[in-house]
């Protein structure tokens, strides 16, 4: 009797360690799989200030994690190499700029790059001269080459599908930040262009053309008004000169006479490296030589600035019909009523020219 109760509690016991021991190591396989697994979860980057990946149409997991182990300081590529195959990223790669910063885990990079959950950029879209310099300016901020914006911007029907034409399309843009993708394409740019374009002539500016008109002497639409503002940009950097320079042109095309302006000249010629304008290049045959054409060349000049289009909408009242760039070179100018008076200013100008040896 002794020994079966002896014996059943040995069984008993051995049961019972036998559970305490799975019991352990169940336990402990959990703490080491939740170690592990915190590991993995918080394995990160210790770069101090916020990194950007840029992902363009080229990279695949080696190259992108060649940009993130030289860029970002990660704690363990290791840990990217898991999730990224976890998560099948190979066969879901989507261009854009990824950010990175010391608060990011790998898995919400893996996870971002993966969704496409990328960082807007700040678009800066300038006053360019031409339209390969705004395809020059524009690439050197977003994902498309260069190459590319510049064939867009000189096709004909595309130009045609926006509305615009070759000689009119500068006028489109206006110079301003926005906030895009970087890797928008092409036809999503210009979308967003004529959007903004459409947005910045609202009720009030579309109103003061009539008043615009009136002062001119002739219908203002925007279109010229567009062309006369990338004439007043041409002329001056300083915003306090652009009303008037805008009144003194109006007051030119009311009378009639031709506008006589140099930038248009150097347009026409082609060479903005001019410095002074001679009789040679007054010769220029172009339709932008407003010296050998009556009126508003057929196009803008150049993409005109925000000051410039709001300078002739809000222009000055003047009866300026000359200016003349002042002789310290400030970049601002002589005004006359009277040719005398302008012949005056002139004088003192080109003998500053030539005392410099400016030619």
């Amino acid at each position: 009797m002794f020994l079966a109760i002896h014996t059943e509690n040995k069984e008993y016991m051995s049961k019972k360690e036998k559970g305490n021991w799975i019991w352990v190591l169940f336990c402990s396989l959990i703490v080491v799989a939740g170690v592990i697994g915190f590991w993995l979860y918080r394995s990160g980057f210790e770069t101090e200030k916020p990194v950007y990946i840029y992902i363009d149409t080229d990279d695949n997991i080696d190259s992108i994690s060649m940009k993130i182990d030289r860029d970002c300081k990660a704690s363990n590529m290791r840990v990217f190499h898991l999730f990224a195959g976890v998560l099948n990223l190979k066969d879901r790669i989507h261009t854009g700029k990824y950010v990175v910063n010391k608060e990011m885990t790998m898995l919400q990079l893996v996870r971002n790059i993966r969704n496409h959950h990328e960082e807007p950029i700040n678009l800066i879209v300038p006053s360019a001269r031409t339209m390969n310099d705004m395809a020059g300016k524009l690439a050197r901020q977003l994902m498309v080459d260069s190459a590319s914006i510049a064939e867009y911007l000189n096709n004909t029907d595309k130009i045609t599908e926006l509305g615009y034409t070759k000689e009119s399309l500068p006028g489109l843009f206006i110079p301003n930040t926005y906030e895009v993708y970087w890797d928008m394409s092409i036809d999503k740019m210009m979308e967003r262009m004529k959007i903004e374009h459409e947005r910045f002539w609202n009720e009030e500016r579309m109103r003061k053309l009539d008043e615009v008109s009136k002062y001119a002497g002739e219908k203002m639409t925007k279109e010229k008004v567009i062309t006369l503002a990338s004439i007043v940009d041409s002329e001056t950097a300083n915003n306090a000169e652009k009303p008037i320079i805008a009144a003194l042109y109006m007051n030119r095309m009311r009378k009639p006479m031709a506008l006589q302006s140099d930038p248009t000249v150097i347009y026409a010629v082609g060479d903005f490296s001019i410095k002074r304008v001679t009789h040679e290049h007054l010769k220029a045959n172009s339709p932008y030589n407003t010296y050998k054409n009556m009126g508003l060349p057929p196009g803008p000049i150049r993409v005109p600035s925000i000051a410039g289009i709001d300078a002739v909408l809000n222009h000055d009242n003047n009866d300026y019909i000359y200016m003349c760039a002042k002789e310290d070179f400030s970049g601002t100018h002589n005004y006359a009523v009277s040719y005398g008076e302008h012949l005056q200013n002139a004088a003192c100008y080109i003998r500053a020219l030539n005392e410099r040896g400016i030619r």
